[in-house]
């Protein structure tokens, strides 16, 4: 990006330093030429650096999900709920959910009415 604009400032220069009139049509078209392929040089180099910010972000949520997924996890840290034995699967708050969403169309909702 460095050399871009080393060039666009040496075209200012040269248009400067030609007297290159702002009154021709030469002259207008020119200097408009220059300042807007100026502006552009800006405008890419902003984006460019908005561009390198956000990839870092994303390189180092990466590199944590790398060393989360790759390395040696020390899963004493998790609580992990293996018995099952103290949970009341009869218990009828359990199926309080399903019967929210029932349709009406299983033999659940059929076998609870008969009885």
């Amino acid at each position: 990006m460095e050399n871009l604009m080393k060039k666009i400032a040496y075209l200012q220069g040269l248009a400067d330093g030609f007297e290159i009139e702002e009154n021709s049509k030469e002259g207008k078209i020119l200097i408009q030429l220059i300042d807007v392929v100026a502006e552009l040089v800006e405008e890419v180099s902003e984006y460019q650096e908005e561009l390198d910010e956000y990839v870092d972000i994303i390189e180092d949520d990466l590199t944590t999900l790398e060393d989360y997924v790759y390395d040696d996890v020390d899963y004493d840290d998790f609580e992990l709920y293996d018995d099952f034995e103290d949970y009341d699967f009869e218990d009828e708050l359990f199926y309080d959910d399903l019967e929210d969403n029932c349709d009406g169309e299983c033999n659940c909702c059929d076998e609870e009415q008969e009885d």
